[in-house]
């Protein structure tokens, strides 16, 4: 996909997610860390006060989703180089069985970001990150909570490094 295929698919997904509201469509500030104040399964715990003035990557997935365990060890490799310099992997399981099934998998998988459980109006579309419509699909929200940037599938570990890295060192 070229650049501006990739800008443009980019500016159409931060649009759906926040639903168009006027012309500050990625302004949802602390609405969006909010909204991650869900459940937590596995051994990784969850505070979303912790979030605050932190870079969250926030990865929504199914367990039976296999691009969305092909994706897992970028997750953990981005957790692991940037964690100590501000960034937060998050992951939501939008499995309709829930807890049920995400429990037994971040327990397995262990990994060392939190794997929250959404809830039924995230899934239903309900919520500042609007319906999510392919998984995975990751937001990428700045030090102020805002979304900034949006991907729909894999993507490359190099292109969401750029992206931390330059969030990373914005105030």
């Amino acid at each position: 996909m070229s650049a501006a295929a990739r800008a443009l698919a980019c500016i159409a997904l931060l649009l759906s997610l926040t639903g168009c509201r006027g012309s500050r469509p990625v302004d949802a500030g602390p609405a969006f860390l909010q909204s991650l104040a869900l459940p937590s399964v596995g051994p990784t715990r969850h505070d979303v006060r912790k979030l605050q003035g932190k870079v969250v990557l926030v990865s929504f997935f199914a367990t039976w989703c296999f691009p969305c365990l092909a994706e897992m060890p970028t997750l953990e490799a981005l957790q692991r180089d940037y964690g100590a310099q501000g960034l937060q992997v998050v992951s939501v399981g939008m499995d309709l069985e829930g807890t049920k099934v995400l429990q037994p998998f971040a327990e397995h998988y262990a990994p060392r970001y939190p794997v929250l459980v959404a809830s039924e109006w995230m899934i239903e579309g309900r919520s500042p990150f609007g319906p999510i419509k392919g998984l995975p699909t990751t937001v990428l929200l700045d030090r102020r909570g805002r979304a900034v940037a949006g991907w729909q599938g894999v993507e490359g570990h190099g292109d969401v490094a750029k992206a931390i890295e330059k969030l990373l060192k914005q105030d």
